[in-house]
């Protein structure tokens, strides 16, 4: 009775070893890409929250302190993400001054400053305008700044963003957050043709105050 009672135990547990050898690898590739995508949701929050706060401060203190330590302000607000590695600002100044009528309608934001955070490296380009072009370069100052922005008239650098939107002399400060969140597992091949999406590594938010 003992005997065949201690056979019963250990066949079970051999079935019970075996089933889980088999069903292991396939819990682990449920699990890592719902791993993968919590954690672009966690770093895109951030960002959107980096974004927000940024162009905020900047609205309100870009008169009393230097855009890079407000830059340097936001980026100690995000961890987990590593931002000195991975991530990037950019505070663009936009005012409404091109293609306005006599009325200070139907403005074009034009580009009179842009800075970008002299804390990180990784350099995405920013999506609203680069600097470098007609003439413009990045300053070696410590500042971030771009210099050789012409004055705000019909030369200046225009931008679609705020096109309409932006009186004759209004100004807003576009911030935008770029990370580079490397996913840690790749587009699956299930087999028969098909493959699982792959998660984008860049991720990006904006916000115009």
């Amino acid at each position: 009775m003992r005997t065949r009672s201690l056979r019963s135990r250990r066949a079970s547990k051999g079935i019970v070893s075996v089933e889980m050898a088999l069903l292991l690898p396939m819990l682990v590739a449920l699990a890592l890409p719902v791993y993968d995508i919590a954690r672009n949701v966690q770093a895109q929050m951030i960002l959107i929250n980096v974004s927000r706060e940024g162009a905020s401060l900047s609205s309100r203190a870009s008169l009393t302190f230097p855009m890079q330590t407000i830059m340097t302000s936001l980026t100690s607000t995000t961890p987990p993400l590593n931002m000195t590695a991975n991530g990037m600002i950019y505070i663009t100044e936009i005012m409404g001054n091109n293609n306005c009528d006599s009325s200070g309608n139907n403005c074009t934001g034009v580009v009179v400053a842009q800075y970008r955070w002299t804390g990180g490296n990784y350099y995405p380009a920013s999506q609203l305008w680069n600097c470098g072009n007609a003439g413009t370069r990045w300053a070696t100052d410590g500042t971030g700044g771009c210099s050789g922005i012409p004055a705000a008239g019909k030369s200046s650098p225009a931008v679609n963003l705020l096109q309409g939107k932006l009186s004759d002399g209004q100004i807003a400060y576009a911030v935008e957050a770029f990370y580079l969140q490397k996913p840690l597992i790749g587009s699956l091949d299930l087999g028969g043709g098909f493959t699982t999406p792959a998660l984008s590594p860049n991720l990006y938010a904006m916000t115009v105050f």
